[in-house]
C-alpha cells in the first residue's frame, strides 16, 4: 500500500470516528474561533474550519485521533479487563493516559499548543462539555482530549500565522543579528 493511499486511509478513518462520535468540524471550530477570536481581527468560523482540516491532515493527528477513539469504543465494548474498563468508562481522574496520548496533537504547532489544551481540558468549552459530562453508556475519556487537543492545535496554528507589531518585518542576514546581539 502507497504512502499517499494509507494517508488517505488514516485520514478518511479519522474523520469517520469523530463523525460517529458526534463530533462535527464545525463544532471544534467553534472552539478555536472562543480562544482567538479576541486576539485575531476579523476571524471567521470557516477560517478556523480551514485550522481544523489543516491539523487532520498531519499523519501524527490522525494516528492520535484513530488510536484514542477506537480504546473509547473498546471499552464501551468490554474488550479490556473489568479493571480498565472501569478506569475508562468513569473517566478516572488520575488516569492520565489520555492527556498524554493527545501531546502529539498539541505540540504540532508549538508550545503555545499546550497552553491552549490546558485552558479547554479546564474549562471544558462546547461539545468538549458535553462529551464530559456524557459518562452513561459512552466511554469519552479520550474523545473530549482529542476535541481539546485539535481545538488547541489548530488555535496555535492561527496564532503563529499573525504578525504580531514587535515582529520584524524584514529577514536579517546572520551578520546583522550577530552584530545587533553585541
Amino acid at each position: 500500500m502507497s504512502n499517499l493511499l494509507k494517508q488517505t486511509l488514516l485520514e478518511k478513518r479519522a474523520y469517520e470516528l469523530l463523525e460517529q462520535r458526534g463530533v462535527t468540524v464545525r463544532d471544534i471550530a467553534e472552539i478555536v474561533y472562543e480562544l482567538q477570536a479576541k486576539y485575531v481581527p476579523d476571524l471567521t468560523i470557516e477560517h478556523c474550519e480551514e485550522n481544523v482540516h489543516a491539523v487532520l491532515r498531519k499523519r501524527e493527528v490522525q494516528n492520535a485521533v484513530i488510536t484514542g477513539i477506537e480504546i473509547d469504543i473498546a471499552a464501551e465494548q468490554n474488550h479490556f479487563s473489568p479493571l480498565l474498563c472501569d478506569l475508562l468508562m468513569r473517566d478516572e481522574g488520575l488516569y492520565g493516559i489520555d492527556e498524554i496520548l493527545v501531546l502529539s496533537i498539541v505540540n504540532v504547532y508549538g508550545s503555545i499548543g499546550m497552553t491552549n489544551f490546558g485552558f479547554v481540558d479546564k474549562t471544558k468549552p462546547g461539545i468538549i462539555g458535553r462529551l464530559d459530562s456524557a459518562k452513561d453508556s459512552h466511554c469519552n475519556t479520550f474523545i473530549d482530549d482529542i476535541i481539546g487537543a485539535l481545538a488547541a492545535a489548530a488555535a496555535s496554528r492561527i496564532a503563529h500565522s499573525q504578525p504580531k507589531d514587535d515582529d520584524v518585518n524584514e529577514v536579517l542576514s546572520p551578520k546583522t543579528v550577530y552584530k545587533n546581539n553585541k
